[in-house]
């Protein structure tokens, strides 16, 4: 991956540097800027994959960055603990490391950044910034022994409820149980984002790999390699005859 380290400090510029360097052999550093205006000057002739991008910069915060040039890298963003510009973040699909930053949290963002997809919903960011955030709902709190697990919405392949239990499944297969039903859900959740497919299942549409029509109308949604665990967390992965006009159109879109 070809990375821009954005940071108006020298030194934490150079420590950023040094310890990408250090633990990522495969990044390369193919730039490093200290302000708004260089940043846009530089990203409107290069192209990297993966930003690190400080929040405050010598000539204003890093969001004007968003608003004077496309950004299409993943980006990574570094801060002091402020509540209103993570919620933002998790709003646009962003990641962020809070300083100083610490090497495993580095890992940790690291390898969320290599697992997605997406690039920033910069629309959903900006509209976060001026107070106008997504009314959906954007993480979840699950249970974990005795530990609290913060699940971002962005990370959800699905849900499904087996039995007396509901699940959420995230996009590395990893599976938590949920106190929410799932009628509760599906008032919470973006619908261009999920679809509520039957009562016992709420797909997301990042991970629909294809669709194979059924006997009776019905569809079999087939989900990508990485979430194909048989015998491990598999619901009923059909969409009945009456939803399948519905879902196809949500798929498309």
């Amino acid at each position: 991956m070809k990375a821009l380290i954005v940071e108006d400090e020298a030194m934490a510029r150079k420590q950023m540097a040094r310890t990408l360097t250090e633990h990522f052999p495969d990044i390369e550093i193919i730039g490093m800027t200290g302000s708004v205006a260089e940043t846009v000057s530089w990203l409107k002739v290069h192209t990297p994959d993966v930003i690190f991008m400080d929040v405050e910069l010598s000539d204003g915060k890093c969001f004007e960055i968003f608003r004077q040039v496309r950004v299409d890298a993943k980006v990574i963003m570094t801060t002091a603990y402020d509540s209103y510009a993570v919620k933002a973040f998790e709003a646009g699909s962003i990641d962020y490391l809070l300083k100083p930053v610490e090497p495993e949290a580095l890992h940790r963002a690291v390898s969320r950044c290599r697992e997605r997809t997406d690039r920033p919903d910069v629309e959903k960011l900006l509209a976060a910034l001026s107070g106008k955030a997504s009314p959906w709902k954007e993480r979840f709190l699950v249970q974990v022994g005795g530990t609290i697990v913060p699940v971002r919405t962005s990370d959800v392949a699905y849900f499904f409820a087996e039995a007396k239990n509901n699940y959420v499944v995230t996009l590395d297969g990893t599976a938590y149980i949920l106190d929410a039903s799932l009628d509760a859900l599906s008032a919470q959740l973006d619908p261009g984002v999920f679809f509520r497919a039957s009562r016992g299942l709420i797909i997301a549409k990042e991970p629909v790999e294809s669709v194979v029509k059924l006997l009776g109308g019905r569809l079999q949604i087939r989900l990508a390699p990485r979430l194909e665990r048989p015998g491990q967390f598999a619901p009923d992965l059909t969409v009945s005859r009456a939803r399948t006009e519905d879902f196809l159109a949500w798929l498309e879109k």
